[in-house]
């Protein structure tokens, strides 16, 4: 059986390769400018300014759609940007 030897050529390609795929993961599983994808309440609270009481407001009437892992919840970023074009309110000009 012929064996392979591996160079430090063949671990430096491994390594700039591994690197790749790592920030290929990581920056899929963010929102954009860094924004975490999933929030949690107090997370969420304070990306948004709202209290704890709103959020379960909304969590309650179904309009900011949410998941349970454990007995925590998590809000997915997008959903929320959604339920923010949804509700978005244009004021009209003035005349």
């Amino acid at each position: 059986m012929p064996a392979n030897i591996i160079t430090t050529d063949d671990l430096r390609e491994f390594k700039t390769e591994l690197i790749e795929q790592l920030k290929d993961i990581i920056s899929t599983s963010q929102g954009t400018a860094g924004q975490k994808r999933f929030l949690k309440t107090s997370e969420l609270q304070e990306a948004l300014g709202l209290s704890p009481s709103t959020i379960h407001q909304l969590r309650y009437m179904r309009i900011l759609p949410y998941t349970k892992v454990n007995g925590v919840i998590f809000f997915d970023w997008e959903d929320i940007v959604v339920m923010m074009q949804k509700n978005k309110k244009i004021s009209k000009p003035k005349v």
